[in-house]
């Protein structure tokens, strides 16, 4: 590898690990890449590099999984509605934030809570790891 891409390899890295960093912690914002980019003081379009090279995934993807381990810790420890669950991960409509769910989880909010109630017995994919 020369100088040049192990630099910027680094640079993406470094990038990656700060914008993970603003997620895990204010996942419930109403976070962007623009936001974040700026926050970190690069543009848009390293952010969304640093994500594809260094995370294998996209902004919009790790933001909504970190959200979806939020909902489901929420869901099966707590009494808390399923609006009151979306609006705490960072979701304004629920039935999206529901939506969501079912497409990440493979069941709906309603019906996670009902399988697995106060268990954490919940197997996360292979590549949320």
């Amino acid at each position: 590898m020369s100088g040049q891409k192990l630099n910027t390899a680094i640079f993406r890295t470094e990038l990656y690990k700060n914008a993970t960093e603003i997620v895990e912690r204010e996942y419930a914002s109403d976070l962007t890449v623009g936001v974040i980019a700026q926050r970190i003081a690069t543009s848009n379009r390293q952010l969304q590099r640093a994500f594809s090279e260094i995370g294998r995934t996209t902004f919009r993807d790790y933001l909504t999984k970190v959200r979806m381990r939020q909902a489901v810790n929420l869901l099966s420890n707590s009494d808390l509605k399923v609006a009151e669950v979306a609006r705490r991960v960072g979701y304004a409509q629920p039935n999206y934030f529901s939506k969501l769910f079912h497409r990440y989880i493979g069941t709906p909010p309603t019906g996670y809570r009902k399988i697995n109630g106060s268990s954490n017995h919940f197997q996360w994919p292979q590549s949320w790891q």
